[in-house]
C-alpha cells in the first residue's frame, strides 16, 4: 500500500468519524463494575470497537502468517536433513552389499549420528556386524532399535536371524513367536519357526506350525510343497507314536499318508515295521511287497530279506523273488537283491545267473562287481574274482587313485584345476588327503636276536 493511499484512507476514516459523531452526539455510560462506569459518546465507542477488532484481526493475520512461514521453514529444513541422511544411508547400504565394510561402517555411523532414532540404520549396522563376525554387537544395536520401535517386524526378523547365526535357537524361536503375535499370518516367520522346530525334532510343534502356514494361504506355486511338508511331519509324528508304543494310532496315520501320497516310500516301510512290532508278520511282508511292486525301491527288499532270514524262512522270500522275476525280468534292482540273497544262501549258480543278467545290460556299479567278485570267489575262480574286485574299487592297471573336491565333496576320477561341480579352483585333491597327512608312521624298532 502506498503512502498516498494510506493518507487517503486516514482522511476518509476521520471524515467518517466526524460524520458519525454528528449524527450520534449522545453519551453512553458503560459499567465496568457495579460501582465503576465510564461515559463516552456513541461514536467513540463504535469507532473504538471497530479499531480494536481491526487490530485483533491484523494481529491474528500476522501471527498466522509468521507461524506458517516458520512451519514451512522448519519442514523444508527437516526434509533437507532427512534427504541428506537417506543419501548417506543408501550409500552405506550399497557399500555393505558390495563388501566394502570399512566404508559402509563410516557412512552408516555418520547416518546414525545425524539421526539416532532411525531404525533402518540400526538394522543395517547389525548386518555389518554380522558380516564382520560380531553378531553379538549386532544384537546390541537391534536392542536399541527395539526401544525406539517395539513393533518393528524388520527388527524382530533381524534379531531372530542373528540369534540363529549364533546358535541361540531358543532365543530365535522367541523372536519368531513375538513376530507371529504381532502378525499371526506372517508366513515367513511361521516357516522359519517351523524349520527350527524340525531342526530340533520337535515334531508336534512343527506340525502345528505347518498347519498355520497352510491356513495363511501360501501362493499356488508353494501350496503343493507345503502340503507335502505337512505329510512329512505327520509321518514323523507317526514314527514318534511307534516309539511310544501307540501302534494303532501310528498305523492309521501311516495308511492315510500312503493314501494321500502313494509314492512316499518311508510311510510304507514304517507301516511294515509297525506290523512287525505287533507280531503281524504277514501284513508286514505284504506291505513291503506291495511297496516294492509299486515303487521299485530296494529298501523294501532289504526289509523282506531281514525279516524272512531272521525267522529262518528263506523259501518264502525265494518264492517271492522267483515269481516276481518272471513278471518283471527287466527290473535290475530286483535281480540285484535276488543275486545277493542267493549268495547269502550259498546258491552261487542262481546268484551268478541274476548278476550276469545285470552285467549284460551294461550296468557298471561297484555293488554289482562286488557281488560278482564274491560269487567267483565262492566258485574258486580267483582271477575272475580279483578282476571284479578291481572294477568295484575302480582300480585299473595304472592303479589310479580317486580325487575329491574339498569344497563340495564331489568325487572325480581325474584331477582338475577347477571342480566341474561347484566351480571352485584349486580344491580338487586326493581322497582322504588330510587324513593321510595327519597320520604318522610307526617308528621302526630294532629287534635283537632272540627278542620277540
Amino acid at each position: 500500500m502506498t503512502l498516498m493511499a494510506l493518507l487517503l484512507l486516514c482522511i476518509f476514516l476521520i471524515l467518517f468519524f466526524l460524520y458519525f459523531w454528528g449524527l450520534n452526539p449522545h453519551l453512553v455510560t458503560v459499567y465496568l463494575l457495579s460501582d465503576q462506569s465510564v461515559t463516552y459518546p456513541v461514536a467513540f465507542i463504535v469507532i473504538g470497537c471497530a479499531v480494536a477488532g481491526l487490530t485483533l484481526g491484523v494481529a491474528a493475520y500476522l501471527y498466522g502468517s509468521l507461524t506458517n512461514r516458520w512451519s514451512r521453514w522448519s519442514k523444508d529444513r527437516s526434509e533437507k536433513k532427512q534427504k541428506e541422511i537417506n543419501a548417506i544411508y543408501r550409500e552405506g547400504v550399497g557399500r555393505l552389499l558390495s563388501g566394502d565394510l570399512k566404508k559402509a561402517r563410516m557412512l552408516l555411523q555418520r547416518a546414525l549420528d545425524k539421526d539416532p532414532r532411525n531404525v533402518e540404520t540400526y538394522i543395517a549396522m547389525a548386518s555389518l556386524h554380522s558380516q564382520e563376525g560380531n553378531p553379538a554387537d549386532g544384537l546390541t544395536l537391534l536392542g536399541k532399535a527395539r526401544d525406539i520401535d517395539t513393533k518393528s517386524r524388520e527388527v524382530l526378523f533381524k534379531t531372530a536371524s542373528l540369534q540363529e547365526e549364533m546358535g541361540h535357537d531358543d532365543d530365535a524361536m522367541d523372536a519368531y513367536m513375538e513376530l507371529i503375535t504381532l502378525e499371526k499370518d506372517n508366513r515367513k516367520a511361521l516357516r522359519s519357526l517351523r524349520d527350527l522346530y524340525i531342526k530340533h525334532e520337535r515334531w508336534q510343534d512343527a506340525l502345528e506350525t505347518q498347519r498355520k502356514v497352510l491356513k495363511t494361504g501360501p501362493g499356488a506355486n508353494r501350496m503343493s510343497e507345503e502340503k507335502e511338508k505337512l505329510l512329512f511331519l505327520r509321518y514323523e509324528m507317526a514314527r514318534q507314536s511307534i516309539a511310544e508304543n501307540d501302534l494303532d494310532s501310528a498305523k492309521s496315520e501311516l495308511k492315510d499318508i500312503i493314501r494321500q501320497m502313494p509314492e512316499f516310500a518311508p510311510a510304507r516301510v514304517t507301516l511294515g515295521d509297525a506290523y512287525v512290532s505287533q507280531e503281524r508278520g504277514k501284513e508286514a511282508a505284504k506291505t513291503w511287497q506291495e511297496g516294492f511292486l509299486k515303487l521299485s525301491k530296494g529298501v523294501f527288499l532289504e526289509r523282506l530279506e531281514d525279516y524272512y532270514l531272521e525267522r529262518e524262512d528263506p523259501s518264502s522270500l525265494l518264492s517271492f523273488f522267483r515269481d516276481t522275476v518272471l513278471k518283471r525280468g527287466d527290473d535290475l534292482v530286483l535281480r540285484l537283491f535276488y543275486g545277493k540273497l542267493c549268495l547269502r544262501l550259498e546258491m552261487v549258480d542262481e546268484a551268478m545267473e541274476q548278476l550276469q543278467a545285470i552285467e549284460s545290460s551294461g550296468l557298471e556299479t561297484p555293488q554289482v562287481h562286488t557281488l560278482l567278485a564274491e560269487a567267483h570267489r565262492r566258485r574258486s575262480r580267483p582271477d575272475e574274482a580279483i578282476s571284479e574286485y578291481q572294477k568295484a574299487l575302480g582300480v585299473g592297471s595304472r592303479l589310479r587313485l580317486s580325487y575329491v573336491c574339498e569344497e563340495c565333496q564331489t568325487k572325480q576320477q581325474e584331477w582338475n584345476s577347477r571342480c566341474p561341480s561347484c566351480g571352485a579352483w584349486g580344491t580338487v585333491a586326493l581322497v582322504d588327503r588330510k587324513v593321510i597327512l595327519e597320520a604318522k608312521p610307526v617308528e621302526a624298532m630294532v629287534v635283537h636276536h632272540g627278542e620277540r
